[in-house]
């Protein structure tokens, strides 16, 4: 019985010893080597390409990314109001809610394309929390509606040249043995195809400006170099009407862009400018720094444009006057390609106009190096327009500020 006892003993200490030790050994290993659950939780949160923002019954936000930030999700740490609405609708029904938290003004403030259509799903975590889950679907949005208003413009603005092209190709089949009346219609007949070609090569800029295809990286521009080669363009076309061009002293002037669409835009407002001004009359190009933005203005001393129409000659295939845009071969399209030009570098295009007096298109666009807020350019107030080489009794009355919405 003694030995019996004593065995037992042992045996008892040594299962205890044991399992001390083996508690000792686990509790030595200290906390696991590298994240937790809930740390890589919140690190799959903050690099999500969506943004996703957390709130709870209360509509106060508990958790989001940066991505929720630069989508307009929130804002100063706030939910936007239609987050919230939906939230609630969400806690009350325990079902997901689709919301579109699209921005509810243009801002042409952005700098490139800013978010245009921001969709998402409202889902009901549990515990009076809900999670916002928001994608940017503003490249698909574009694509549609490009794709949409191109096939309406081309079958729409694409009938009066065919049809141009048909009837004069069959007056010159009829008029075969007049070699005189075959030079004419041949004559119109070039003219219409190079005004035809003219319109579907615009058609095509303004869906690239206007879609979804990706701007163009932007770099450092002189300002000075933008206006040399935009003049070039135009010298031989404002000779041709007896148009003589003044333009101002360079200035060095710098600004972030892309230089090819700069000098698309200025070219576009000088050939406009030629185009509505009575011959032997200057048509002025001023430059000047206002701020954060470099002005370009272009003045002409044309027919000007009633105030009725200020915003309205920014819009695709308007004309104050059809039948002179019909005289100078006009598309119709060369202030829409400006605008939007203005819109994806940050900046917008302003009119001051009186008519029998002549109209200012100043092209504003941030400067290189412009002080930012959250990686945006700064924004200032619209000015009244520059009117260079213009007599002191013209007032800049009916300033138009164009933030949205093409072409005299």
């Amino acid at each position: 019985m003694g030995y019996t006892a004593l065995i037992a003993a042992v045996l008892l200490v040594g299962a205890a010893g044991g399992y001390v030790i083996a508690r000792l050994r686990f509790y030595g290993r200290g906390k696991p080597e590298g994240p937790t659950v809930a740390e890589l939780l919140q690190r799959l949160v903050h690099t999500s390409a969506g943004g996703v923002a957390i709130l709870n019954k209360f509509g106060d936000v508990v958790l989001h990314n940066p991505r929720a930030d630069e989508l307009g999700v929130i804002r100063d740490h706030r939910a936007d109001e239609r987050a919230r609405k939906a939230a609630e609708q969400a806690l009350e029904t325990g079902e997901a809610v689709p919301v579109d938290l699209s921005p509810l003004t243009d801002r042409p403030a952005l700098r490139g394309r800013g978010p245009a259509a921001v969709l998402g799903e409202v889902r009901p975590l549990g515990d009076g929390f809900v999670v916002v889950d928001t994608a940017d679907e503003s490249d698909s949005v574009r694509l549609e509606a490009t794709r949409r208003d191109f096939v309406a413009n081309v079958s729409h603005e694409l009938k009066t040249p065919v049809g141009a092209l048909a009837l004069l190709a069959e007056a010159v089949l009829d008029a075969a043995d007049d070699a005189e009346e075959v030079r004419r219609f041949s004559t119109k007949i070039l003219h219409e195809s190079t005004r035809l070609g003219t319109l579907v090569s615009e058609l095509i800029a303004l869906s690239r400006l206007q879609g979804a295809e990706r701007m163009p990286d932007l770099t450092t521009v002189d300002v000075d170099a933008v206006i040399e080669e935009a003049l070039g363009r135009c010298r031989l076309g404002a000779e041709s009407a007896g148009i003589e061009i003044t333009v101002d002293e360079p200035t060095g002037h710098l600004l972030d862009g892309d230089r090819t669409l700069l000098v698309t835009a200025l070219t576009n407002l000088i050939d406009n400018a030629v185009s509505y001004s009575p011959p032997d009359s200057p048509v002025s190009i001023s430059r000047r720094l206002s701020g954060d933005f470099v002005e370009i203005a272009v003045t002409d001393r044309g027919i000007g444009i009633e105030p009725e129409y200020h915003e309205r000659v920014f819009e695709r295939f308007f004309r104050v006057d059809p039948a002179r845009s019909r005289a100078t071969g006009g598309t119709g399209l060369g202030l829409a390609i400006v605008k939007h030009v203005a819109a994806n570098h940050g900046g917008e295009v302003k009119l001051w106009s009186r008519t029998g007096t002549g109209s200012t298109f100043t092209l504003r666009v941030p400067r290189h190096g412009a002080r930012t807020t959250d990686g945006q350019p700064a924004v200032e107030q619209p000015e009244r327009a520059a009117l260079p080489a213009r007599s002191t009794k013209d007032s800049a009355d009916g300033v138009t500020a164009v933030e949205t919405g093409g072409v005299r």
